[in-house]
């Protein structure tokens, strides 16, 4: 399939897109906070050529429907494992997270460190305390709940102006389809319980990243950390914590890009995850000729 569908998990509809030969080695992207598979649509076509490539929308997020549970980082893990259960994929995949989506990747390789061959965390969340005061608004008593209660179009062009570095790709189209997804029944309800489990008016709780960086050193994979050095949602610094915590990591550091490199510089962006990809996989086959 190269068009978005829906699959059944746990009773509710979850949105994905697969592309690519099925024999192929499996790639998943995961977006980030209030967005949705279309932040990687600039990468579909060039995965494809080599991977299995399943992008979703993360249950609540995007046009998937929400748990009943509140929602909670493992939360969001669990619902994309049942996505892969759905579509039949239960290989190792190469796990490639924007923002959120780089928190729930490594949450997977804690809790399901057979399924994750490498990781690919892209401006990650979980490496410092700061996040753009549009975030930490939204875990303040009373004024989170009020501006999420209505969206409105100047709202989801300011969030995607501040996204890019280059204001330009905050187009229209662009702008129309963030309101479309905020405008979805739970949106504004899944961003309050993201927000409140992982922040506080202050910023990024310290005690989940905590957990996160010990967990993911258990079960180490073939890192890479790409960051923007324009990022105004997770600033640029975050990647030395990042290159702490995963100290084997191959890292690169893109000058005048923001948040969301996949979209703001596509060719560079698979320029440099394309072959790390290649060499992961290659690592993966001689591991498993030598443990033969």
């Amino acid at each position: 399939m190269t068009r978005p569908t829906f699959v059944e998990v746990d009773g509710r509809r979850t949105r994905v897109r697969v592309g690519g030969d099925p024999a192929n080695p499996p790639v998943l992207l995961i977006h980030g906070i209030g967005r949705s598979m279309e932040d990687w649509s600039t990468q579909y076509e060039r995965l494809g050529q080599s991977y299995r490539t399943i992008a979703l929308d993360v249950p609540g997020f995007g046009f998937s429907e929400r748990p009943k549970e509140t929602i909670t980082l493992p939360l969001l893990a669990e619902g994309v494992v049942g996505a892969l259960d759905a579509l039949g994929e239960d290989r190792p995949v190469h796990v490639v997270g924007n923002s959120l989506g780089g928190a729930i990747a490594q949450q997977l390789l804690v809790e399901q460190p057979d399924r994750i061959a490498s990781l690919s965390l892209i401006n990650s969340a979980g490496f410092g305390s700061e996040v753009t005061m549009l975030l930490r608004m939204l875990t303040v008593p009373v004024l989170g709940a009020m501006s999420m209660r209505r969206p409105t179009r100047m709202s989801s062009a300011l969030m995607e102006r501040l996204i890019h570095a280059d204001k330009a790709i905050a187009t229209r189209q662009r702008i129309d389809h963030a309101f479309a997804v905020g405008s979805q029944p739970d949106a504004g309800a899944v961003m309050l319980e993201t927000a409140l489990a992982l922040g506080t008016p202050r910023g990024v709780r310290p005690e989940w990243r905590r957990e996160l960086a010990a967990g993911v050193a258990r079960t180490p994979r073939p890192t890479l950390i790409m960051w923007g050095t324009r990022d105004r949602i997770l600033p640029s610094h975050h990647i030395r914590e990042a290159m702490r915590v995963y100290p084997h990591a191959e890292v690169h550091l893109l000058n005048r890009v923001g948040h969301m490199p996949q979209i703001e510089c596509p060719k560079r962006f698979a320029d440099l995850l394309v072959p790390f990809l290649a060499r992961a996989n290659t690592a993966r086959a001689a591991a498993a000729v030598q443990n033969a």
